[in-house]
């Protein structure tokens, strides 16, 4: 066992079994948070980097026998994350732990026909939640392509309220206008929640100016935010058609959303056997058998008059020079599905159309979970996520008790500064709050922040 640097305050006692990206990605977020972290892998090498890069316990060992979870805790964790490459030890490992102790389980699985069963597995198995990263970064994708002006749509409220990340184009109206300006010249019912310059990130008042290049994240209720795009000049309808590199797990999900939206979809892949199983999978997609990295079959294939292009080979750097190529020959709508996380700034610096990350995604959700799991009962955390690289999160609460923070116009609320209360969800409505709207008991409210390691709506006061 490698041992734990010194305690820190109380939190969750969790165990994370697997150190790959996303094992490392949860330690980081989770031991900032203040969670009693032990980590488990069958290399020693992996967990010793791990105990001297963060404040955990490290156990080596197989994350599936009950000997080396007793070891780590289970019988007094709160929670377990199996986040191993196996779908199949994943699932073992949250079995035993929820026979062995009285905690929470989370696996990842990536396996379609998996995916296909979650609820039976759920239910069997007694797990909290199942991820999929693949099938999650091919939903994001596909919000992305149904609204092909912007970099990120994220759904808040069940799906009724959109935050939009996209960049205000050279010469377009919103160039030099003000927050207040913007809202005069425009009756959309939109909040301006976080603008991106350079290097920095703002939470605008009301007298901050944009600029074109600026990327800039919105909220609205969906007809609202297509109503605000097309009153910019910028398109609002669902891309026509894709092309997709590479024919794995995500292409198959992607495509299979996008077919049943009535859009259509090409998958270049290169294995002949692949080829075959997705042309039975998916029998309305066209499937090429060649090298997606070819640019006269990509010619010949028709991307200079694609309407979009998605990239999701297995190297980050084949779908970031694919990306390049499309954008250089096309006026294609590109994604960029990006599996490391260590190259940020490089990869910020680049004209990549909208970035997926799938270990993010992966994270996102688990970090969610974990802090609504700690929060306290007055209000629970529905939806966590992280904005312009972990420095801004949108935070969505539901609220089940009175407390000092409802019933209070947010005019007479001390809130801290750097934080935007972006909208309330009422009885199915959205609403932009203003100084005399008010949260009430039942409400789901989502704020914006840059402070981190919110847990509670009370959080938000100074």
């Amino acid at each position: 066992m490698f041992t734990k640097k010194h305690s820190s305050h109380p939190g969750l006692k969790i165990i994370i079994v697997g150190c790959g990206k996303v094992g490392r990605n949860l330690v980081e977020q989770l031991s900032k948070e203040g969670h009693d972290i032990t980590v488990i892998d069958k290399k020693a090498a992996m967990v010793t980097q791990m105990c001297n890069m963060h404040d955990v316990l490290g156990i080596e060992g197989n994350g599936a026998s009950h000997k080396t979870l007793r070891e780590a805790g289970i019988e007094s964790a709160d929670l377990l994350i199996a986040v191993t490459n196996s779908d199949e030890l994943n699932l073992l490992c949250c079995t035993i732990a929820s026979q062995s102790g009285n905690c929470a389980t989370i696996a990842r699985v990536r396996t379609p026909e998996y995916s296909e069963e979650i609820n039976y597995l759920r239910e069997k198995l007694g797990l909290t939640m199942i991820i999929n990263p693949e099938l999650e970064s091919a939903r994001e994708m596909a919000k992305i392509l149904y609204m092909p002006s912007s970099l990120e749509v994220t759904l808040f409220a069940h799906g009724q309220a959109e935050l939009i990340k996209f960049q205000i184009p050279e010469g377009n109206m919103l160039d030099n206008l003000t927050i207040t300006e913007l809202g005069k010249k425009l009756s959309s019912n939109v909040l301006i929640g976080a603008v991106e310059r350079g290097d920095e990130v703002f939470i605008p008042s009301g007298n901050f100016i944009l600029k074109s290049g600026d990327k800039m994240s919105f909220v609205a209720s969906r007809k609202a935010a297509r109503t605000f795009f097309s009153s910019l000049g910028l398109k609002t309808k669902h891309v026509t058609d894709t092309m997709i590199i590479g024919g794995g797990r995500a292409a198959y999900y992607l495509a299979n959303q996008l077919l049943h939206a009535g859009i259509d979809v090409k998958i270049i892949e290169n294995s002949r056997e692949r080829c075959e199983e997705l042309s039975i999978l998916l029998p309305k997609a066209v499937i090429i058998h060649g090298d997606g990295t070819d640019k006269e079959l990509l010619k010949e294939e028709g991307i200079e008059e694609a309407d979009s292009f998605v990239p999701l080979t297995g190297i980050d750097e084949e779908n970031i020079m694919l990306t390049l190529y499309a954008k250089a020959v096309s006026n294609a709508k590109a994604i960029t599905k990006i599996n490391r996380i260590n190259f940020n700034e490089v990869i910020h610096s680049l004209d990549l159309g909208s970035v997926v990350y799938p270990k993010h995604i992966t994270a996102e959700a688990i970090i969610a979970y974990v802090r609504a799991k700690n929060a306290s009962r007055g209000s629970n955390i529905e939806t966590l996520y992280h904005m312009y690289d972990n420095r801004v999160e949108a935070i969505e609460f539901d609220i089940k008790e009175d407390s000092a923070v409802t019933n209070v116009p947010f005019k007479d609320i001390k809130l801290k500064d750097e934080l935007l209360i972006a909208f309330i969800s009422r009885n199915g409505r959205i609403i932009i709050p203003g100084g005399q709207d008010f949260i009430q008991k039942g409400d789901t409210v989502m704020i914006i922040t840059k402070h981190t390691g919110f847990t509670d709506i009370l959080d938000i006061l100074a």
